[in-house]
Order: structure tokens, then C-alpha cells, then sequence
């Protein structure tokens, strides 16, 4: 192998040593500096943006590196600035709560960084080899990421019950990912779609393997019925961390979700379909009617996320160039509507955890005008109401679904996204029509950098909503890559 096959691997290889940096700095300066670790990791991914602009972008057309083990490509391109995006976004919002905690930040950051690795990869994987390794780094990192407030029983248990069924679910990805080896005699994502492409029989031991690595993906996305984990997880997690775990790795397992079955496993589209389908309309109306009865903020966001992702997988029911697309766009749009989200709950911080019952934002509208109209706009996003950019992804995934025929999973999806309003609006009626007097609601922590990533979510739910030709050519640009014409 030719050095310059790692060329183009060099913003991964630099985000590694940076990482190992700052986990260094972080243990030798304890709690100190805990804004200059968070820059120098911000800085960190800049600089690996900058490399994946420079050497890691397809020039003249997709390509392998490093012996057909990751693609080089604008589908992976994409996802990797977006999870680059949504992890600098995380380390900004984190720093000042970090230093309200008794918790190091080093640690922190670079666990972020690892996590930000591991996406990297998942979304460039051209072997299932390389996918798994990418998915058990992030994987691996979030798991201490829940359980980083090491002293509070939620944390622990949060983490505990994450990693028991992490573990649980990659046991059964790789049984998967061996039944396909054992059928197809090879792990390379392009070969596996010439052999499915080529076969013209039934092979019950290939679609069983097909079928158990979609399980695998399933819980990494937290669909129903792999979705017990999220809200405990959720829960216990530090709220940057809850934050930073509803976005970005679940942006980065559809991106090897769409990989690997709007890639690789596209020829057997009629097997897995109904399995997707039956997945995505249980996960849109499990996520939706649990979120209803939640008087935990972090729990209902949970379960909204659990809906959001049923979203998605309609896209990939779908089975289109258009349904490839339109998921790239709703994962973005997704981020940062419900970043903003998470950047209120930070914002409202009582008992050691951020703002975490509905009655905390009691009286908001009154007391903070400008911090209530924020978070309406991210509520209504959310539930996909116009003009905000949640209305525009749910619209390009419902239509998706429908120009390829699936209209009742699409009458199901739309049911849920009006019975979402419920639970979206008792924030707003507690903003809006509360006083705050008997609830007594949480004060409302402020921090420049906190309130520099809300306004920058807000800008961008509002922009996207009136104007997402710029996002959705960039993500109609990524179609060819998974071969989809």
C-alpha cells in the first residue's frame, strides 16, 4: 500500500492525535482552563474540516483508500462536516456547565473527539470491517460520555443499562455480519452489491445476515422495539452529553445505515423493505404516544427523538434516490433544531441537573421574552409546523415515501406529527400562559457561548425553513455515491 492512500486520511488521523493531546492537557490541568480545552478542541475540528477540504474530498470522482476500506466521497464528505458541526456546537454549549460541575472537562472534550472519529469513519466505510470499527469508537466513548457524572446514580444507571444493551446489540451485528461473510465470502460493501446484483435465487442464510445487521443499525438509531436504552440514557446523561447523543452519533449510523441498505443491500430492496417499514411506523407511533405522559423534559425529548427517527427510516423505506436525500436532509435539519432544543434544557439548570420538569419553564415568556420565543421556534420545528425547517424535512421524506408508493405509512407519520403537538405545545403553555408563581420555575443560567449556539440553531431553523436549496444540493450531491442514480 502506497503512502499516498493515506492522504486523504489524514483529517482522521489528526483528530486522533488531537484527541490523545487534549485528554493529556485535560488530566494536568484538572478543572482549569476548561474554555481553552474547549477552543483548542473546537480548533481541532476546524482544522480537520480544512484537511477534509483540502486532501479528503473527491477531486476527479468517488474512490477507495487504504486497501478498499473507506470511500472517499461527497456522501461521506457530508456527514462528516455534520457531525463535525454538531459535535463543535456540543463543545461550546458544554463549557460553561462543565465548570459548574465538579467534573474535569479534558476528558470530556476528547471523548468527544473520539466519538467525532468514530463518525468520521462510519460514514466513509466501504467494508463492514471498517463500519464496525468506526461504530464500537463512537460507541465506546459514549458510554462514558452517560456515565461522566460518575458520582450522580443516574448517570451510572444510564450508562449501565446503555452498555448492556450496546453490547447485546453488537453481538448480534457481528452474527450478522458473519452470515453474510459466510454466504457472500467477502465484506467489501461494492462486492456485496455485485454478488446480490448478479444472484437470481433466495438465499435464506444471506437475508437472515441482512436482516440482523438491520437490527444492529435499529438500536444505533434507537428504533422501536431497540429503543428501551434511550430514555434512561437520555436521562442520566449530562444534558450536553444527552445533547450531543441525540444528534450526531444517530446522524452518523443513518449514514451507514444508508450505506449499507441503500448501497450495498439495494438489490435485495423487496426482503428487508417490509422489515423497515413495520420498524419506522411502530418507532413513529411508539416515540409519540410514550412523550406524551412525560413530565421530564430529557425523557420527552427522548421519545420525540425515538419519533424522529421513524421519520428517517421512511426515507429509507422509500428506497429512493429521493429517499436517500431527503434523509441527509432531515439529519441536518434535525440537528440543529434539536440542539437548540437541548441548549434550553442547559439553559434552565436546577438541582445539579438542567432544567428537567415541564413546570421549569413556567412564566419564561414573562421573565425571559427573547429565551421563550427561542424555544417556541425550536418546538415548533420539531412538530414540523411551517415556516420552520422541520416542516421542509418531514416534508421531502413524506413525499419520498409517496412518489414510491407508501401512502398509509405516510397517513400514519403525519397522524403522529399532529399528535406531537401535545406534548411540543405544554412547554409553550407553560412559557406562555403560566406565571411561574406555584411551580416555581428553574432560573435561567446564562453563558455568551451557550447563547451564541441557540441563536446560531435558531438562524438556521428559520433559514432552512424558508430556503433549503443549499443544504439540499449539497445532499442530492452524495446520491451517485451510493449508486442510485
Amino acid at each position: 500500500m502506497s503512502l499516498s492512500q493515506f492522504i486523504p486520511f489524514l483529517p482522521e488521523i489528526f483528530l486522533a492525535v488531537a484527541g490523545f493531546a487534549i485528554l493529556l492537557a485535560g488530566i494536568s490541568l484538572g478543572k482549569r482552563g476548561a474554555r481553552g480545552l474547549s477552543l483548542l478542541s473546537l480548533g481541532s475540528l476546524a482544522v480537520t474540516a480544512i484537511l477534509i477540504w483540502v486532501v479528503g474530498r473527491p477531486v476527479e470522482g468517488a474512490h477507495t483508500i487504504l486497501g478498499g476500506m473507506l470511500f472517499v466521497d461527497t456522501f461521506a464528505v457530508y456527514f462528516k462536516l455534520l457531525t463535525m458541526t454538531a459535535s463543535g456546537i456540543v463543545l461550546l454549549m458544554s463549557a460553561g456547565y462543565l465548570e459548574r460541575s465538579d467534573y474535569s472537562p479534558g476528558e470530556f472534550d476528547a471523548l468527544i473527539l473520539f466519538a467525532t472519529l468514530g463518525m468520521m469513519i462510519m460514514a466513509s466505510g466501504a467494508n463492514l470491517v471498517s463500519l464496525y470499527v468506526g461504530l464500537e469508537l463512537m460507541a465506546l466513548s459514549q458510554y462514558v460520555l452517560v456515565g461522566y457524572f460518575k458520582l450522580e446514580l443516574k448517570s451510572n444507571e444510564g450508562a449501565v443499562k446503555y452498555f448492556v444493551l450496546g453490547a447485546l446489540s453488537s453481538g448480534v451485528l457481528v452474527y450478522g455480519i458473519s452470515l453474510l461473510y459466510g454466504a457472500l465470502g467477502t465484506l467489501d460493501l461494492g462486492a456485496i452489491r455485485a454478488a446480490l446484483t448478479a444472484s437470481d435465487t433466495v438465499n435464506w442464510t444471506l437475508n437472515l445476515g441482512i436482516i440482523l445487521v438491520g437490527f444492529g443499525m435499529l438500536f444505533k438509531v434507537a428504533a422501536v422495539p431497540f429503543h428501551v436504552w434511550t430514555p434512561d440514557a437520555y436521562e442520566g446523561a449530562p444534558t450536553p452529553v444527552t445533547a450531543f447523543i441525540s444528534v450526531g452519533p444517530k446522524a452518523a449510523a443513518f449514514a451507514m445505515f444508508l450505506r449499507l441498505f441503500l448501497g450495498a443491500f439495494h438489490p435485495e430492496l423487496a426482503q428487508w423493505r417490509i422489515v423497515m417499514w413495520i420498524a419506522a411506523a411502530a418507532t413513529v407511533i411508539y416515540g409519540n404516544i410514550a412523550a406524551l405522559t412525560q413530565d421530564n423534559v430529557k425523557r420527552m425529548l427522548a421519545y420525540s427523538s425515538i419519533a424522529h427517527a421513524g421519520y428517517a427510516l421512511i426515507g429509507i423505506v422509500a428506497g429512493t434516490a429521493m429517499g436517500l436525500w431527503s434523509v441527509m436532509v432531515y439529519m441536518l435539519i434535525y440537528t440543529f433544531m434539536n440542539l437548540g432544543a437541548f441548549g434550553f434544557v442547559i439553559m434552565l439548570e436546577t438541582r445539579g441537573y438542567a432544567g428537567e420538569r415541564v413546570g421549569d419553564y413556567a412564566g419564561l415568556a414573562k421573565r425571559h421574552p427573547g429565551a421563550a420565543a427561542g424555544m417556541l421556534i425550536f418546538m415548533l420545528s420539531l412538530a414540523g409546523i411551517p415556516p420552520t425547517a422541520g416542516f421542509m424535512g418531514k416534508l421531502y421524506v413524506f413525499s419520498s415515501a409517496v412518489q414510491a408508493g407508501y401512502i398509509w405509512l405516510v397517513v400514519i407519520a403525519v397522524v403522529m406529527s399532529a399528535v406531537s403537538l401535545y406534548y411540543y405545545f405544554r412547554i409553550v403553555v407553560e412559557m406562555y400562559l403560566k406565571d411561574g408563581d406555584e411551580d416555581e420555575p428553574a432560573p435561567l443560567v446564562r453563558d455568551r457561548w451557550l447563547d451564541a449556539m441557540i441563536g446560531l440553531c435558531v438562524f438556521v431553523t428559520l433559514f432552512l425553513g424558508v430556503y433549503p436549496a443549499p443544504v439540499v444540493g449539497l445532499a442530492q450531491s452524495g446520491v451517485h455515491a451510493l449508486g442510485l442514480g
